[in-house]
């Protein structure tokens, strides 16, 4: 810009030069030397400018490098991290399908981490809750009695279900127009269990054979045996794989809301007394801050509008509190029947 302008400026001083013979008017030479002035001005500014800029560039990646290395070298404090047993009612990826968003829910309102553990079988959540490093459970009527007996879990809260109830009762039950009315007409018959370990699929039918004189029911039955979740029992005997089952009334009804050949085709024959549905238990020795929100966070989760999209997905109206006295009729049904649970041999073996 500056070459441009000095060239301008000789050009005219030559041209008035050779024309008029005169003298370049000082006037014309006043003008270009201040906007030759002006530029220069101008150029230093911009100079100037683009320098500090740069320098403030400079600085501001300096910073974000030392913020970002500092953010790296202090590490995030995990989250705590507490392992919930599952007990197999339905196959594994049903099971973690309905419990896995409560704990997913749960863990985001604790700021915890609660993983879910399906359990293979009913008794593995009592042989294998020290080794599988299980913090808590949502245990049956039966394992959470044996459970408070020897595991020292503290229950916490069960499910109410929207018709209010908070328990359930087991079934026993054959295929429509089977024939099969008594125990008389089961003898050598096929007879599936859903585990030893459970009320609804193992106690029922001991308490039922002990009332009708069945004194061995290994050899009432031509084959007896353990289809390990309720779902597979009901199944069983709806397919003609068995011809007697045992198994509890919410997976029953449950299922048969989708599938309703269970109620068109099978009819039920006895039911069990009513006992806690599953609990949440948690170790008695787990910090007591923990366990109280946990339960709070369970008592009102029904209060929120993503609590009772949780629950909704589960079937249920809500969590209410419970207690160790409310298994008192799981130890009364299985002294019923001679078992002491403290020691009982729940082995499907």
């Amino acid at each position: 810009m500056l070459s441009s302008l000095n060239k301008a400026h000789n050009s005219i001083v030559a041209l008035l030069s050779v024309n008029s013979r005169r003298t370049v008017p000082r006037t014309v030479s006043v003008f270009f030397a201040q906007k030759k002035a002006f530029f220069k001005m101008q150029f230093r500014f911009k100079s100037q400018f683009l320098c500090i800029t740069l320098l403030c560039c400079l600085a501001l990646l300096v910073g974000c490098d030392r913020q970002q290395s500092v953010s790296q070298a202090i590490p995030t404090t995990p989250l705590p991290t507490y392992r919930i047993g599952l007990l197999p009612e339905h196959n594994l990826f049903d099971q973690r399908k309905r419990y896995d968003p409560l704990l997913d829910y749960l863990s985001k309102q604790l700021g915890v981490t609660l993983q879910s553990v399906v359990l293979p079988h009913y008794g593995n959540i009592i042989d294998n809750f020290y080794q599988l490093n299980l913090d808590g459970a949502f245990f049956g009527s039966l394992t959470g009695a044996m459970a408070i007996k020897t595991l020292q879990v503290e229950p916490l809260a069960r499910p109410q279900y929207r018709d209010g109830t908070s328990s359930y009762y087991g079934m026993i039950f054959v295929k429509k127009g089977s024939n099969i009315r008594t125990a008389k007409d089961m003898r050598g018959k096929r007879m599936v269990f859903v585990d030893r370990a459970t009320t609804a699929g193992y106690l029922l039918p001991l308490a039922y054979f002990k009332e009708t004189g069945i004194a061995d029911y290994r050899s009432w039955f031509s084959e007896t045996y353990f289809s390990g979740t309720h779902e597979d029992a009901i199944y069983d005997v709806l397919n003609g794989l068995a011809d007697i089952g045992a198994a509890k009334n919410t997976v029953f009804y449950r299922l048969a809301k989708s599938d309703k050949r269970i109620v068109e085709n099978l009819e039920i024959l006895k039911t069990s007394p009513h006992v806690p549905a599953n609990s949440l238990a948690m170790l008695k020795d787990l910090p007591e801050s923990f366990k109280q929100g946990l339960r709070e966070e369970l008592l009102t989760m029904h209060q929120s509008n993503k609590g009772r999209e949780i629950l909704t997905g589960l079937e249920i109206e809500c969590f209410i509190r419970t207690s160790v006295e409310d298994y008192q009729p799981v130890l009364d049904y299985a002294s019923s029947i001679g078992l002491d649970l403290s020691n009982y041999q729940y082995s499907n073996r």
